[in-house]
């Protein structure tokens, strides 16, 4: 047997073992081969089925993931995305983020605006921050990848990531399908919280230390009303970086009124459509975005808050009899996740002095956005910029590659970076061009049967002007 196939074989503990059934060692049985030790159990090894047949590997459809596999597919690459969620968008659709923010970049940024607003699915007309649909969106979202000859699949989450030395070789997921392992020349962590680094064994940074403070959670919510215009004075405007905050104090007003104190203390609610409203209105304290037992438990907290407060207002009569929740999120929100260790690091330096890069894939110029790392310090402010004014700075290409790892780089939130930068540059505007820098740089790796590392940013700038997605 090659040694290389008997590592991967043997490799027991590496991600949840729970699809189809387990292959014995010869003269074993399942049980003989799966012995426990105390607190631990032992997964028998399996053979796969290996799947070889895509060149990039884009692991989350999220904003990054969209678009790194969109470019990658236009760049010519054979591309395979996975999404654990039923739909693609992540934050924009299974999170109903609602708003798109720092979305003045060029390329494919104003491609999705102009998407949007021919599907009229999109509110206003500013060019950095916008109003949209999120169930229009999916459908926008399968078509534009559909056309571009992604193959997705949802339902389908990593479980395990195996390494060759330092090369990244093989992804293993599970769904429905069972367990399942994948390789491609190139792999892009997509995930917002960094999971596939992590699984790779990367270093990577959480919140303001290792651990918790985090920022807090957010679950938002559907609502539809009798009439929307008799809510204006409690209307965010249609574009978030405009809109000033009389709405959010006067909705926080009436919340106190119907007997709650809510959990984010400058509660949104914005006019989709018509009289489909969206809102925010809650905050999940000291969550870790890799426990699934807090996930849980801060969702439900979440959607239970969530229903007190409309509940609450529905009972104040008035322009709010009538109003009721018509979808919660399917995924509950997540401001902090993994910042897996890079090639260089965006710190909080960079933003306050608006430092400048070589290999600059994005300039980011949203606020440092902090929201209350606890109950009691959202009583006194529900987010801050921890006293430091942004002056548009640039992301290098450097931190959107993986330190520890060869074959792997990262787009969205999960690059790395420190607290503060993270609190600006992880909105959704700056993972789009993220991810467009990452689809370029792995399709040409691919291509050139070199690693993303090997990859010259003017060679991947030069590509993307010729897809058309940078001017």
């Amino acid at each position: 047997m090659n040694p290389n196939r008997r590592h991967f074989l043997n490799r027991g503990l590496l991600g949840l073992g729970l699809g189809g059934p387990a292959i014995s060692p010869p003269g074993l049985s399942s049980a003989e081969a799966a012995a426990d030790k105390p607190g631990l159990f032992t997964e028998p090894a399996r053979e796969l089925p290996l799947v070889e047949d895509c060149d990039v590997i884009v692991c989350g459809a999220g904003p990054a993931g969209i678009a790194a596999a969109l470019t990658a597919a236009r760049c010519g690459a054979r591309v395979r995305l996975f999404e654990w969620r039923g739909c693609l968008g992540g934050v924009w659709t299974a999170g109903l983020l609602g708003y798109l923010l720092d979305f003045d970049k060029p390329g494919l940024n104003q491609e999705i605006m102009r998407e949007l607003s021919a599907r009229g699915l999109r509110r206003g007309e500013s060019r950095s921050s916008v109003l949209y649909d999120p169930e229009g969106m999916k459908l926008m979202l399968e078509d534009m990848l559909g056309k571009a000859g992604v193959k997705f699949q949802l339902h389908t989450r990593v479980a395990a990531a195996h390494r060759e030395g330092r090369r990244l070789r093989t992804l293993i997921t599970e769904s429905k399908s069972g367990r399942q392992a994948w390789r491609a020349a190139a792999i892009v962590d997509c995930t917002g919280d960094g999971d596939v680094g992590a699984l790779a064994g990367c270093s990577f940074e959480y919140g303001q230390g290792d651990a918790c403070p985090c920022q807090p959670m957010s679950l938002n919510a559907l609502m539809v009303c009798r009439d929307a215009a008799a809510l204006q004075p409690f209307l965010h405007g249609a574009d978030p970086s405009k809109a000033d905050g009389r709405a959010k104090d006067a909705l926080l007003a009436e919340i106190k009124r119907s007997g709650h104190f809510p959990s984010y203390s400058k509660p949104t609610l914005w006019a989709l459509r018509d009289n489909l409203l969206l809102m925010m209105s809650n905050h999940q304290y000291g969550t870790p975005c890799f426990d699934a037992e807090k996930i849980t438990a801060a969702t439900v907290q979440a959607r239970a808050e969530m229903h007190r407060i409309v509940d609450g207002l529905r009972k104040l009569g008035g322009p709010w009899e009538g109003l009721q929740i018509a979808a919660t999120a399917e995924q509950i929100g997540v401001r902090d996740g993994r910042r897996i260790a890079g090639r260089a690091r965006v710190v909080a330096e960079d933003v306050a002095k608006g430092n400048r890069q070589e290999d600059a894939v994005v300039r980011a110029t949203f606020s440092v956005d902090i929201h209350a790392l606890s109950a009691e310090a959202n009583h006194k402010a529900a987010y801050s910029n921890a006293g430091i004014k942004t002056k548009p700075y640039d992301i290098a290409l450097r931190s959107l590659l993986a330190r520890d790892v060869d074959g792997l780089m990262m787009a969205g939130r999960c690059i790395s970076g420190d607290f503060i930068a993270h609190a600006s540059y992880r909105v959704t505007g700056n993972a789009v061009a993220m991810g467009e820098a990452a689809g370029v740089t792995s399709a040409l790796a691919a291509e050139q049967r070199a690693l993303p590392h090997e990859i010259p940013w003017p060679k991947s700038l030069e590509k993307l002007k010729a897809i058309g997605q940078r001017a």
